[in-house]
């Protein structure tokens, strides 16, 4: 499929979005998330989306637990492009969302008959998510030591080579994306306003769950 131009500036960006809520869920500006979609609401919506700006913004519950139809979410979210969609067989939406910009909701909008929600999104905090980045320059020496100390803590496995040979941008934005961090330390890390910020947010939660002498075991293949 073809994914259209990028957007030169906000506002290129659609005023009127679709949200998709999904705890524990972070999309960052330039990193990809895969998708399996399949409940009734959000195939209604990825139909929408694809018939029209191909946009999806992505938030969290403000309460994981929450198991409301309609949960309050939190003020930021980041809007992405499908740049991958195919429908399976049993009529599912595989989708991949690229990140293109963070978004606040100034207000949500009634549904209008739709079964999904939609808000007013406010780009102006972010218009910084779309020029093309500067390099980032990130500390390895400092970094990898203390992701390794919470991949070892976590029960997590990793592909070390393929860490050694990532850009400093596209590690942050996977480890960020990809860590099981809690959602309100997702929320955190979205909301940084600056990528070495972010970078020096993740690195503190490494070093905080590696010390800590309890927390769930997982793995990552």
């Amino acid at each position: 499929m073809t994914a259209g131009p990028e957007p030169g500036g906000i506002d290129e960006l659609p005023r009127v979005i679709p949200i998709f809520p999904l705890p524990g869920v972070l999309l960052l500006p330039r990193g990809r998330l895969p998708l399996n979609i399949f409940e009734p609401r959000y195939l209604e919506m990825t139909q929408d989306a694809m018939a029209s700006h191909k946009m999806i913004g992505m938030i969290q519950p403000a309460d994981p637990r929450a198991k409301l139809d309609a949960p309050e979410v939190y003020p930021v979210g980041c809007i992405g492009r499908i740049t991958s969609f195919s429908e399976t067989p049993d009529n599912r939406f595989l989708i991949t969302l690229t990140g293109v910009c963070r978004f606040a909701i100034a207000r949500e909008l009634e549904q209008d008959g739709l079964l999904y929600r939609r808000v007013r999104a406010d780009y102006s905090r972010f218009a910084g998510d779309l020029p093309e980045p500067a390099p980032l320059t990130v500390d390895r020496g400092s970094l990898l030591p203390a992701l390794r100390a919470y991949f070892d803590h976590q029960g997590l496995t990793a592909d070390w080579d393929a860490i050694e040979r990532a850009s400093d941008e596209a590690l942050v934005t996977c480890l960020a994306m990809a860590c099981p961090f809690e959602p309100g330390e997702k929320q955190a890390l979205l909301e940084c306003p600056s990528e070495t910020e972010l970078v020096a947010m993740m690195q503190a939660l490494f070093e905080m769950a590696a010390h800590s002498a309890s927390g769930p075991k997982s793995r990552m293949q």
